[in-house]
């Protein structure tokens, strides 16, 4: 009997521990993700499709490499300290307004370790900054690499367009499993969005150099 009742309560226990598990999988805020995950997979998208509009605009005019070369590399310079500089003001911001709303609930409720604990908890601007530009340049860096050792111009431009391809739906696929949002719809949205953008580039500088404006 005593060996059939052990047996009993160890198999609630596991049951027990599994349930609460279940649970706090459930209960997870994955929007505490978003912050890292908006700055991180917007700033490479950003740096991806900029870049190679950019190149695709000048390749539109220019069949030469250096060209296509340096017009990236200054969008992956100034795309990189932009998305720096604007995620650095926008997270300063969102913090300076949380800082005000934990001063209005210490005089309400005058706990200074809690209010403590919830600063460090804050956003940090200087990380934001450096995710932020970190990830445009990753983004960035793969259209340049793409065109760099190709000489045949028509080649070149159609090795870009899938290197970006290729890399929107990495990077719409790592953001919808860290967000748990749907893979495919995901995928479809930035490789259209990213197409649309290199089209529209190329079509309206080719259409610009065409008519000698």
């Amino acid at each position: 009997m005593a060996s059939k009742n052990d047996v009993r309560i160890h198999v609630f226990e596991d049951k027990t521990e599994q349930h609460d598990q279940a649970c706090i999988e459930e209960d997870f805020d994955y929007s505490q993700r978003g912050q890292w995950l908006r700055a991180a997979v917007l700033g490479a998208t950003d740096g991806l499709v900029s870049v190679a509009s950019l190149m695709m605009g000048v390749g539109a005019v220019k069949h030469d490499v250096r060209a296509m070369i340096l017009t990236g590399f200054a969008g992956l310079v100034a795309g990189a300290c932009s998305m720096a500089i604007g995620e650095f003001v926008s997270v300063y911001s969102q913090r300076d307004v949380e800082e005000v709303q934990l001063k209005r609930e210490k005089r309400t409720t005058g706990n200074n370790d809690e209010e403590n604990g919830e600063k460090e908890a804050l956003p940090n601007p200087v990380q934001a900054a450096a995710a932020s530009a970190l990830a445009f340049m990753l983004g960035a860096i793969m259209p340049l690499l793409a065109a760099a050792f190709i000489g045949d111009h028509k080649v070149r431009l159609g090795v870009v367009v899938a290197t970006v391809s290729l890399g929107l739906v990495i990077f719409g696929w790592i953001g919808a499993v860290l967000g748990r949002t749907p893979v495919l719809k995901s995928c479809l949205r930035i490789l259209v969005g990213g197409w649309m953008a290199m089209a529209i580039t190329f079509g309206l500088t080719k259409w610009i150099g065409s008519s000698g404006l």
